[in-house]
């Protein structure tokens, strides 16, 4: 079982060097990050069910930036996006930063990918909400063919390409793992079409049975990294024997000195 973090990085939190230097220090294996290019003020409240949206995702930094500012002072820690939002992105230009992070790293990028929830900032990027999951999955196949092949070319119904060249390639083969976050039907599917990996939430309910039964479905050994992993060792067991390849605690949003004794106490849980 190898354990990472998820978090968000702001301009008020801990700095992405020292974060990626400290979790490589202490033992964990990888950092996943969260994505909000801004949060609208169109509304009251930015959540789909109501509520005050924690101050953190207004002030997210961009998480290729922080990526690479990782990839510069660690030489082990895998370095992902949890979730990257797709729809709301351009695929040339999301194919070029991903694959420039996994240059720069020496092969340690993974693209977690997902729809994403808040409509009205897809909306301010010009998406439309009824068709993210469409968006979502056209865009990933053009990043894939922009990845792996030389003279890529792409034709759908929301992405079309002419053929293009993009470098630089990405040093993994054939490509960055992509891994789908989500356990509704719509993320099953396109797991078992195009994931690499699957980004479960641990309160998923049947947690175990659903991993045996997503990979049946995909046909192959898909790897499992579990969010929102509790400080339970029971629960922490439990995932393992499911199958459950990695969990990521999620590391609340602070300043160094808090930050630091957080991951010391969730390093000790991870050797226990």
């Amino acid at each position: 079982m190898k354990f990472g973090v998820s978090t968000f990085v702001t301009d008020e939190s801990i700095r992405p060097v020292d974060l990626a230097t400290a979790l490589e220090e202490r033992g964990f294996d990888a950092l996943f990050l969260a994505e909000h290019s801004h949060i609208p003020a169109s509304r009251e409240s930015p959540y789909p069910e109501g509520g005050e949206l924690p101050r953190k995702y207004y002030r997210t930094l961009d998480p290729f930036v922080v990526l690479s500012a990782a990839a510069a002072v660690t030489r082990r820690l895998v370095l992902a996006t949890g979730i990257a939002l797709i729809p709301q992105r351009d695929p040339i230009h999301t194919a070029k930063e991903v694959s420039s992070l996994d240059l720069i790293s020496d092969g340690r990028a993974i693209l977690g990918v997902g729809g994403g929830w808040n409509k009205e900032e897809m909306r301010n990027h010009g998406t439309d909400p009824a068709a993210r999951g469409a968006l979502l999955d056209e865009r990933v196949l053009a990043i894939r063919r922009i990845w792996t092949e030389e003279l890529a070319e792409f034709h759908g119904e929301h992405v079309d390409l002419d053929p293009i060249y993009q470098w630089p390639k990405p040093v993994q083969t054939p490509h960055p793992p992509i891994y789908v976050g989500g356990e509704s039907r719509a993320a099953l599917r396109r797991l078992a079409e195009y994931g690499d990996g699957w980004l479960p939430r641990a309160n998923t309910p049947r947690l175990a049975a659903r991993v045996t039964e997503v990979r049946a479905k995909a046909g192959r050994d898909l790897p499992v990294t579990v969010f929102g992993t509790p400080d339970d060792p029971a629960t922490i067991s439990e995932l393992a024997e499911a199958g459950v390849g990695r969990c990521l605690f999620d590391l609340e949003t602070a300043g160094r000195d808090e930050t630091l004794r957080r991951l010391d106490a969730l390093a000790s849980l991870a050797s226990t």
